[in-house]
Parts: C-alpha cells; sequence; structure tokens
C-alpha cells in the first residue's frame, strides 16, 4: 500500500489516463484568452486552446493558483490517511506557483506531512519525473525513497525545446526583439534547454528544423550512450512530428518507455503553436 500521495500541478502536463492510473493529484494553473479565464485540463484542453489561440488578436496570459488552493489539495489528497505528500511543481525561474506551494506547506505544517520540491522543469518533463515517482510510491516506497529519485531524475534528466516561432518567447521577455525578427527571417531555430536553476537558455543554434533535430540527437547520444532510458515526446498541435521523433528515438536509444504527451495550455502560452520538446532520463527506478 502507497504511504506517499504525491501531487503536481497542471504544467506538468500528464495525460489524463496516466494521472488517474497513478492517483496524482493536480493543482491547475488558469489561462487568460481575451477576457474569458479557464482552469489548464480542467475546462480548457490542448486541442480547444490552440484552435482558439488562432482566433486571437492578443497573447493569452497565465497565472498561478494560490495557497488556499493548495492547501485544499493537500487536505483533499490524504483525507483521513495517514500519508506523506511529496508535491513537485513547475521551475520558480517561471511562475510563483513553487513558493505558493511552500506557503502552503507552512500553513498545514500541524496537521499534514508534506514536502515540496521544485522540479527545475517545465511541461511534461516535470511529468516524467513525477509519473516515475508515483511509480515508485504505488510500489511501496517511503517518502525519504520518493525526494531522493525526484532530485536524481531533476539531476539527471535532459530536456531540449524547439519553438516554431520566436513570437512567443520575445513577448514573454525570454529572448530580445531583434533576436526574434532576425532569427524568423533567417530561419534560424535556438536549441533550448533548462540549466540547474531552471532558466530556460539557447543551447546552440542551427538553420532549419531538421538540422535542430539532428543536433538534439547528438547532444542525448553524447549524455546517454546505450544506457537504458526513459523518453518523453512533447508536442503542440504537430503529431506528426512527434510521430518522426518516435521513430529516431527508438532507433537511437535503448529506450526502456516512451510516453507521448500534449504541451498543456498555460506552457503553450509562452512558448507558442508548432514547439516539439523531447526529454530523456535513466531509468533509475529497481
Amino acid at each position: 500500500m502507497a504511504n506517499v500521495h504525491v501531487i503536481t500541478d497542471s504544467t506538468a502536463d500528464i495525460p489524463d489516463s496516466l494521472r488517474e492510473e497513478l492517483d496524482i493529484g493536480m493543482v491547475p494553473l488558469k489561462v487568460h484568452l481575451g477576457n474569458q479565464s479557464f482552469l489548464d485540463r480542467v475546462n480548457i484542453y490542448p486541442q480547444e486552446f490552440y484552435k482558439r489561440l488562432q482566433e486571437l488578436d492578443d497573447l493569452p496570459t497565465t497565472s498561478q493558483p494560490s495557497p488556499i488552493d493548495f492547501v485544499e489539495a493537500f487536505r483533499e489528497a490524504v483525507r483521513e490517511e495517514d500519508k506523506d505528500i511529496l508535491s513537485i511543481h513547475l521551475s520558480s525561474s517561471f511562475s510563483g506557483t513553487y513558493q505558493a506551494a511552500v506557503l502552503a506547506q507552512s500553513m498545514v505544517e500541524d496537521e499534514l506531512k508534506v514536502t515540496v520540491i521544485d522540479s527545475k522543469k517545465a511541461s511534461f518533463a516535470i511529468g516524467l519525473v513525477v509519473v516515475e515517482v508515483a511509480r515508485a510510491a504505488k510500489a511501496g516506497k517511503s517518502i525519504d525513497e520518493c525526494v531522493e529519485l525526484a532530485h536524481q531524475l531533476i539531476q539527471e534528466q535532459e530536456v531540449y525545446f524547439l519553438v516554431d516561432s520566436l513570437e512567443y518567447l520575445q513577448k514573454g521577455g525570454r529572448i530580445g526583439k531583434a533576436s526574434a525578427v532576425l532569427g524568423s527571417l533567417l530561419n534560424i531555430k535556438p536549441i533550448l534547454s533548462l540549466n540547474e536553476e531552471g532558466v530556460v537558455y539557447p543551447l546552440d543554434k542551427v538553420r532549419g528544423k531538421n538540422k535542430a533535430m539532428a543536433k538534439i540527437q547528438e547532444l542525448l547520444r553524447e549524455k546517454f550512450g546505450d544506457q537504458p532510458v526513459q523518453a518523453a515526446i512533447l508536442c503542440t498541435n504537430n503529431e506528426g512530428e512527434g510521430d518522426q521523433w518516435v521513430v529516431k528515438l527508438k532507433d537511437q536509444f535503448n529506450i526502456h518507455e516512451i510516453i507521448r504527451a500534449e504541451i498543456g495550455p498555460v506552457v503553450g502560452s509562452h512558448v507558442g503553436p508548432g514547439t516539439l520538446a523531447v526529454a530523456l532520463q535513466p531509468v533509475l527506478r529497481k
């Protein structure tokens, strides 16, 4: 019987069926489209979001959950059961979500046992960690073992992003306007990654998506070689490209498991449609 209940937020972009199977709690962020507000992955999902995005004059905005949202989620997670709670969230460099969870932790410290972790990741790069930790919890691992596993995976995972348009990163302040205009004119595709602090940075710049994808594959081979890995393919509205990556990864790596996931409305608001991401992490759980 599991003694640890795992919670994350909606930016982990975990497919609903997998989240339900592993009993992973989720606290939604909000996405604002025009004068309407939605709860990410509660009353708006990727397909509808990307359709609406094409019809908007202004870019969408997002907002984090409140500490009270987390307090309610923590209490709901354990109900009358005596379980530890492990709460793993979106990189604190992107959002105040992690800080809200930490504040909620302090608000319930007299009644609940809660550990909060900054994933230093985004989208299903978080989800890949959360899923594996939830499996460990379901197998009966202790809170200390689950926390150790989470930190190991966060440290050893590699994730790379390709964006189709630099407009969203530029509007969000991730790159300068001149770089965005020049990149678009020259068909330059920055290969983006996350550093140890969970901050987005351009790892390399190549001309054309095919060359960018080849470079990512090369970087992943240097890191993981032939060791067993878990893989995630993250797409927006570009499933065809995701299919190509599944084939490439299965051909080039020792894939223990590969999971497809859609980049959800909140993360999609900041990277835009056409974004593709690949995440790999070593197989650690026994």
